[in-house]
């Protein structure tokens, strides 16, 4: 019953000296033999291999396909461009976030990429929501290629993919083996996400762990990247009971989709959400944190005001090692969230003082040409 899936590297991770986790019903590398930090170091300073293979990745095919999955998000598909790909959200009927996710234009379908922990509610979601439409479930892996020296790696194996930029996704042959990529990924560096069939994911991955620049790079890492980068965790810093405004995510929320748009609407919750972005009518917002010190401050520690008020909660936090102190994410009360706001988070007894801060916390390295 507990049994824990595998990903088709899970060989390959024994074989690389993984130290395996569960992970949303997978079996997991959280760190390599480099240890959490150096590997954190390491992509931000040359590149990293990631193994999300647990994602899941999805087809849609039928009539107007981005029309069609517009009725379950808030984002612009009908004017992505083919070959583009968007950042999206499953929203409830309560204005909630059911999950977030990737969608490609692939011309005549949609690619997904969903979240691991979330997959199959989510394929059931758009199965009752798509009516008419085919919703096809890959048996895919998935690798990211991430860091400043990624496209220095793929200009080997594959120059013309290092024409595309930040959000672009296309079709290659790598070393023989063919691949869907897109240049985007989840740790604020320039890189790719490669999709591979199952049988020849293992062979793929040793052929870019060859490459000098190129280190496996575990779970650990993987979280403390996206953290510095101002990168949301599903079911941490955003969930059923947050609000896309609340997350910060209005970005996400296409504008001919808005009050006054030409497709305003017609998702779900649309009416809570939509007036939430045109009066700001919300009562918390998820900020960024910056501690002082060396002491990490973790998820659920609660923040306080300078008068001992609770005035919110962190949601993801740790050390950010390129940033060199503690960094956090978390939702404050509207009168808190203006950065250079100083809060106090309650850890082990101590309120450490925290300044609210504007996110990310690294500069970006997209390619965006």
């Amino acid at each position: 019953m507990n049994e824990q899936r595998q990903t088709p590297l899970h060989d390959l991770h024994l074989e690389l000296g993984a130290k395996m986790v569960p992970f949303a019903g997978y079996s997991m590398p959280v760190q390599y033999a480099l240890g959490v930090k150096k590997e954190h170091e390491h992509t931000r300073q040359a590149c990293g291999l990631f193994d999300v293979s647990h994602m899941g990745q999805v087809l849609v095919r039928g009539p107007e396909p981005a029309q069609a999955l517009e009725t379950l998000v808030p984002a612009d598909l009908v004017g992505l461009a083919e070959g583009q790909q968007r950042y999206g959200l499953f929203t409830s009927e309560e204005g909630g976030i059911l999950d977030d996710l990737m969608i490609v234009n692939g011309c005549d379908h949609l690619y997904l990429v969903v979240n691991a922990a979330c997959k199959e509610q989510d394929i059931a979601h758009l199965r009752r929501g798509l009516a008419g439409h085919e919703v096809e479930v890959l048996d895919r892996g998935l690798l990211a290629l991430q860091g400043p020296k990624a496209a220095d790696v793929m200009a080997r194996l594959c120059p013309e993919a290092c024409e595309m930029v930040f959000m672009q996704h296309g079709r290659f042959t790598l070393d023989g083996i063919e691949t869907w990529v897109s240049r985007s990924g989840y740790t604020g560096e320039d890189g790719f996400e490669i999709s591979v069939a199952a049988e020849d994911t293992e062979a793929l991955a040793r052929r870019l762990l060859a490459e000098e620049e190129v280190e496996p790079i575990g779970l650990g890492a993987r979280d403390s990247l996206r953290l510095e980068a101002g990168l949301c965790l599903y079911g941490h810093d955003i969930d059923t009971a947050t609000t896309p405004v609340e997350g910060g995510l209005i970005w996400a929320i296409g504008k001919p989709r808005r009050r006054g748009g030409e497709r305003a609407g017609g998702f779900p919750g649309a009416d809570l959400i939509l007036h939430q972005v045109a009066e700001k009518d919300h009562r918390r917002k998820r900020v960024g944190l910056l501690g002082e010190g060396r002491a990490p401050v973790r998820e659920g520690a609660e923040l306080f005001d300078d008068q001992g008020n609770a005035v919110g909660v962190v949601t993801s936090g740790g050390f950010g090692p390129s940033v060199g102190k503690p960094v956090a994410m978390g939702y404050v009360t509207i009168d808190r969230a203006e950065a250079g706001t100083t809060v106090f988070a309650e850890v082990r007894g101590k309120r450490l003082p925290m300044v609210v801060s504007k996110m990310p916390f690294v500069t970006p390295g997209y390619h965006r040409g």
